[in-house]
Formats: C-alpha cells, structure tokens, sequence
C-alpha cells in the first residue's frame, strides 16, 4: 500500500509547465501500466485532486486489500504518520463504509467514487475485525495488525523526516523502517 498523492501542475508565467516530480512520474505511461500489478489504489484516486478524499479512499482501499497488503509506504515518512493519524481519526466511517459496501456521501470526487464502487462491496467480517483492533486504548504496533502480512515501510526517513521515525516505529510495531531511495523537497 503506496500511498501518493499527485496533484495537477501549473503553468508559470513564462508558459513552462511545472509540477511535482512524483506527479510527473505517475503520469508516466509506464507507471499506469505497472499501477494495478503493484498498488492498492487506482490512478484516479492518486489523481483526486482533494487530499482528504484521496487518502480517505487510499486507506479504504488498503484495508479491504489487507491480506494483499505487504508493504506499506510513502516518498516522505511524514505523508505516512498523517495517514495512520488520519486512520486513527476516521477509522469507524471507515468501517461503516466496509460494512455497508457503500462510500460515505463526502466523497464527492467522481473519480474516487467510482473506483470505491468497483471494489466496495458489504463485508461486515472484515468490518468487526477491523473494529476490533482499531478500538484498541493503545495504536502500538497497529500497522503489523490490521495488514499482517506487511514486511516493511518503505518512506525517507532520514534527514528532515528523521523526527517522525519514533512515530513511525511505535505505529509499526516492529516492522523495519527501509529508506528505498533519497527525496528531498
């Protein structure tokens, strides 16, 4: 479970194009083609460009795909300490959602909701089992117990993002913290 977020570029005043470098690779063709192999999110979830919405249905997404789930990441560790918090704050609309097999109304953005309604279906086994961990007092180590069979985070975790490892670690529950590649924004 990757966890991206690309928003639209801007035209500067000279008429060149600018946009994030992670935006401009999902753009890529090669990326779209390697997106359903690899991740549990669909470009037009990746492509929303309301933040909220986008994670809310990444983190949908990712916790009906749990079983298939074995890394879970980011390009910065920061982006993955908002998404667990982002969790840890939405976690019963979320199982709502799941147990119902239908999209909360706030989700507006076409894209995401069609994509929720190719995947969404009612699942109330998985909804009580996700309410059962997430009821816990304490989000220690939750990482390793709603997506079991995740190996490692993948996210840049040095340099800037070094202030959110102690976070990461207690989310994570042992897991170990890979540094894939160097980013910098």
């Amino acid at each position: 479970m990757e966890l991206m977020f690309a928003k639209p570029g801007i035209e500067t005043p000279s008429g060149l194009k600018a946009s994030a470098v992670s935006t401009r690779a999902f753009k890529g063709s090669s990326f779209k083609a390697i997106l359903p192999k690899l991740y549990t999110s669909p470009f037009e979830i990746i492509f929303c460009p309301d933040t909220k919405q986008s994670m809310y249905c990444q983190i949908l997404f990712g916790l009906i795909q749990r079983d298939e789930v074995v890394m879970i990441g980011s390009i910065f560790a920061s982006t993955v300490v908002r998404s667990i918090k982002f969790l840890e704050n939405n976690w019963k609309e979320l199982c709502s959602n799941i147990k119902t097999g239908q999209i909360s109304e706030w989700i507006t953005d076409s894209g995401c909701r069609n994509a929720a309604s190719l995947i969404l279906k009612p699942n109330l086994e998985l909804a009580d089992l996700i309410e059962d961990v997430c009821s816990c007092k304490s989000w220690e180590g939750i990482i390793r117990k709603l997506w079991p069979k995740t190996k490692y985070i993948s996210t840049v975790c040095t340099g800037a993002m070094l202030q959110y490892t102690a976070e990461l670690e207690f989310y994570c529950g042992g897991l170990p913290l890979v540094s894939g590649f160097y980013a910098c924004s």
